[in-house]
């Protein structure tokens, strides 16, 4: 497991401040390496994605923007999310229609997420063997996948017990 979805495992009880700090830090070196723009607007609304480990609509973040950013409207908020995503830095969790952040930046992977449906936490788990099964079973239906999101909703640990 990695460092980031171990502390996505421990939603509840770490420091957040660390996650988002490890995301920013991690989005200004891929960005600078890539050679593309993190702009000011760009990095505070991959801050606000990543304010909690639940995800979080468009229109909650251009709430949180407009706060900052008076000038902020719907398609500011919708280049950047798709600036963000582009960027592999968040992703898109699509039953939810909402973003999270990616704790796998920079790094090939899949999409995979565990939802809760009773709290919202959702972790995004990186499993080579799950992947392998995966590209196993679509070279056997004889399909080209373009793009891989697996979103598995249930109950975390937590509101299980």
């Amino acid at each position: 497991m990695t460092r980031g979805a171990a502390q996505q495992t421990a939603h509840h009880t770490h420091n957040h401040k660390v996650c988002i700090e490890d995301a920013l830090t991690t989005a200004r070196d891929l960005c600078a390496e890539r050679g593309v723009q993190l702009t000011p607007l760009r990095e505070k609304v991959l801050q606000i994605v990543w304010r909690s480990h639940k995800p979080v609509g468009a229109y909650e973040v251009l709430d949180e923007l407009a706060r900052s950013h008076k000038s902020a409207r719907p398609p500011t908020v919708y280049r950047a999310l798709d600036f963000l995503m582009a960027e592999g830095l968040i992703h898109k969790i699509q039953s939810l229609n909402a973003y999270l952040g990616c704790v796998e930046a920079g790094a090939p992977h899949s999409g995979l997420f565990l939802i809760c449906r009773k709290c919202g936490a959702t972790e995004e788990i990186a499993d080579p063997k799950l992947d392998a099964a995966l590209d196993q079973a679509s070279k056997r239906a004889r399909f080209r996948s373009e793009r891989r999101v697996v979103e598995i909703s249930g109950l975390c640990a937590q509101c299980a017990a």
